[in-house]
């Protein structure tokens, strides 16, 4: 006579829970990725489009109180994605 095993039900339980946790860390992972990036390009796009006008109204600013400024810094990006060699190549933008 042939018996039947059954599996127990706390197994099932266990291995539920165990795969209810993965997809919840997998979709933690995704968003703290996808911030990182959203992130990223906001800098970015601060640096590029935003900061040459808040210099050229710095400048404004100074030259009607009589102040003279240095010249205005480069933005620097750095790639801490891209392969050794690419990162020490100093990507500078000059606001215009």
């Amino acid at each position: 006579m042939i018996h039947a095993r059954h599996m127990n039900p706390y197994w099932l339980i266990v291995a539920f829970t165990v795969v209810t946790q993965f997809f919840i860390f997998l979709r933690w992972l995704h968003r703290r990725i996808r911030n990182s990036e959203l992130e990223r390009a906001f800098v970015r796009d601060m640096a590029r489009v935003h900061l040459p006008h808040l210099y050229t109204a710095l400048q404004l600013i100074a030259a009607r109180l009589g102040i003279k400024l240095e010249e205005q810094p480069a933005v620097r990006f750095l790639d801490l994605n891209a392969p050794d060699q690419e990162r020490h190549d100093d990507q500078e933008w000059r606001p215009h």
